[in-house]
């Protein structure tokens, strides 16, 4: 299986890796090539504009979360219809869990056997640059450096200059160089960039990264490191996702919009692929929840948008409403946000859908951040008793006051932090909801009893209705 495919890395996190992967990715698209994009690491945001550069899903590629194998089975089938893949990598290219580098991008590369160019930021230095990149070359002979791109080049002096300096040193091609730019086309915000769902000129930002590429990367040179990519491993081909028969189907709720839009599309994929039909609904679009089997309330930006949620009253109390008749309900950081009490926003309380009395407040720091381990020790219809599962968490929210005592929650936290440095997941009636994030394709069960708890409540809801009508006829 030839695929063209190429993985875009940095010395560091901060370094312009978003800004020249997405701008690669709609510039190749501009040329009429179908471009997968992937995101390494446990991210949204960055996946959620290579996407839209795309004009197809980023999907996320984390060895810690999923493992190697369904990653390489995941990525040769993703990748089948494409002409070319673009990966962008995370922090910087030998960056780990521990002194071996474990689940690194330069990990990922060796796994995929892709070639990597490196994003280097040249900000106040020309030659030793050249010095990082064969620090790079000779760390690990076995990752294929192919290619570099210059980032925030002062003028073109210091472009030569090290330019020149990595060509006689390190035997890489300089595909590029970007100047300082005058313009930021991706604000960010306190998780990185703001989202491409809250950006008013979204494709001005897109067609601006794209503009920057052509101007000033060589994008034949970079096409063609694709092309030289060695053939995938035989192993890894093969794992085609297929979606079952959709005679019956539950529906799964998925609130979507730009309160809340922190989805790996895997993660939808595996219910609608396990027999679910898959539903968009939103609360700053709509009065209420509409008639489904189960919710999926994602995570996102509920803070930004607390004063619109909160004037939703309607929708908040069709939620609440739901989960009391025992709706499956499955939520996610912002989700857990929007089904507690209250969330304080620069000393405003805006009231959420109230499933569980804990107020949220944010804070100016993060409060968590990085890969987590949970063990299911509360029954609820998503994990079995016993279950341990990875994830990760990423927020600036935390529960700064209960209504009344704290609830037993749902998981112990084996690594991380979750709700309080020791439990993660409030539970409720069929309703979960936790600060970790899940990938589907690393917790077999996570789909699967999801979409048997909608099978569940459609079932018991179809019983209800025939004795209604049952009793309405006598």
């Amino acid at each position: 299986m030839n695929t063209p495919r190429v993985l875009i890395a940095g010395l560091r996190g901060g370094s312009g890796k978003t800004l020249c992967s997405t701008g690669c990715v709609a510039a190749l698209a501009r040329r009429g090539l179908c471009v997968q994009p992937y995101k390494k690491g446990p991210d949204y945001i960055d996946a959620a504009w290579l996407g839209r550069a795309a004009g197809r899903p980023c999907y996320n590629l984390d060895t810690f979360m999923t493992g190697e194998d369904r990653i390489s089975r995941s990525f040769a089938s993703r990748v089948s219809d494409a002409d070319i893949a673009l990966i962008e990598g995370n922090r910087g290219l030998f960056d780990g869990m521990d002194t071996d580098g474990s689940h690194s991008t330069a990990k990922l590369a060796a796994l995929l056997e892709s070639p990597v160019v490196i994003t280097v930021d040249c900000t106040k230095s020309t030659r030793t640059v050249a010095a990082f990149v064969k620090g790079c070359i000779d760390f690990d002979p076995d990752i294929n450096i192919a290619g570099i791109i210059l980032n925030r080049v002062a003028g073109i002096r210091h472009q030569k200059v090290v330019t020149s300096s990595i060509e006689k040193y390190c035997g890489v091609p300089v595909l590029g160089a970007i100047p300082k730019l005058k313009f930021l086309p991706f604000p960010e915000r306190h998780m990185g960039l703001v989202p491409p769902q809250e950006h008013s000129l979204l494709e001005d930002a897109i067609n601006q990264t794209a503009d920057v590429i052509e101007q000033c990367v060589d994008l034949d040179v970079l096409i063609d490191i694709a092309n030289r990519a060695a053939p995938l491993p035989a192993w890894v081909q093969g794992h085609i996702l297929t979606e079952s028969s959709r005679t019956a189907a539950p529906v799964i709720g998925v609130v979507r919009d730009s309160a809340f839009q922190f989805y790996y599309p895997e993660n939808i994929e595996e219910l609608a692929a396990r027999g679910a039909r898959i539903v968009e609904t939103s609360p700053l679009k709509e009065e209420r929840l509409p008639e489904v089997d189960a919710l999926y309330i994602g995570g996102g930006f509920p803070e930004t948008h607390a004063r619109q949620l909160a004037s939703n009253a309607g929708y908040r109390r069709s939620v609440r409403d739901a989960v009391e008749d025992g709706l499956p309900v499955y939520a996610e950081c912002g989700g857990a946000m929007f089904l507690g009490k209250e969330i304080v926003v620069d000393g405003t309380a805006y009231p959420m859908a109230g499933v569980f009395r804990a107020t949220f407040g944010m804070d100016k720091k993060p409060q968590r951040h990085g890969y987590t381990i949970l063990e299911t020790q509360k029954r609820n219809p998503f994990f079995k008793m016993g279950t341990v599962f990875r994830g990760h968490e990423f927020h600036y929210s935390k529960i700064i006051g209960w209504d009344g005592n704290e609830p037993p929650m749902a998981f112990r936290v084996k690594r991380g932090y979750g709700m309080n440095g020791r439990h993660d997941g409030l539970c409720y009636m069929n309703t979960v909801a936790l600060y970790t994030h899940v990938h589907a394709l690393g917790v077999d069960e996570w789909a699967e009893f999801f979409v048997n708890s909608a099978k569940n409540s459609a079932a018991g809801r179809m019983m209800d209705n025939r004795t209604v009508h049952a009793a309405k006829s006598s």
